[in-house]
């Protein structure tokens, strides 16, 4: 598992940088997300949510915007943001049945998160957010694919995030933009992948 507490320690968060070079990207993604969902657009879950670099723009298009993440320095920056209409909450994403998230979600929001876990980790995401999918909740997931440092940097194949979400219809996968990307993650191929809840 990446070790995500020690890279904010030192100052190494390439998935921020990532995030402000491929927002154009993300927002159309999250545009088509959006485009044929009744309004209001209900509850999301933005996994790994760090800092809180994309919640509060989940919230700014009209979800009930939660994020969630297990590093308390970044949820504590998180709060000082002092977004409108964002709750942040201190939890593993390995675990969310402990998290103490109240209800269920509507859609999920995984950008560069579900990657750095290991098999078991993987199944245990799966497991958790799909206790907490309304029926036809829909998940949004932003992974690397798996190169020779795979243990350094992540990534995940299409198989493996398949087998993670038994109970869920892949509907879309698709590349991602790569600008902003230094080597070696620029070499890693990441993907969109869009995940519906079966009935």
């Amino acid at each position: 598992m990446t070790n995500y507490a020690r890279m904010y320690r030192f100052g190494m968060t390439p998935w921020e940088s990532y995030g402000e070079a491929a927002s154009d990207n993300i927002s159309v993604v999250l545009d088509r997300e959006e485009a044929d969902r009744p309004r209001p657009l209900g509850r999301a879950l933005d996994l790994g949510c760090g800092r809180g670099q994309f919640t509060p723009e989940l919230a700014r298009r009209g979800w009930q915007a939660v994020g969630i993440d297990y590093v308390p320095a970044a949820m504590a920056a998180a709060r000082e943001r002092g977004d409108a209409g964002v709750t942040y909450v201190e939890g593993d994403v390995t675990d969310l049945q402990s998290a103490g998230l109240e209800g269920t979600f509507d859609f999920f929001l995984d950008i560069g998160c579900f990657q750095g876990f290991d098999a078991g980790q993987r199944q245990a995401v799966g497991r958790g957010v799909t206790a907490l999918a309304k029926p036809d909740a829909t998940l949004l997931m932003l992974a690397f694919g798996p190169t020779r440092v795979r243990s350094f940097i992540g990534g995940v194949s299409r198989d493996e995030v398949e087998a993670a979400f038994p109970n869920w219809e892949l509907l879309t996968v698709e590349p991602a933009a790569t600008a902003g990307l230094g080597w070696p993650m620029n070499k890693t191929k990441p993907e969109w992948f869009r995940f519906r809840r079966q009935s």
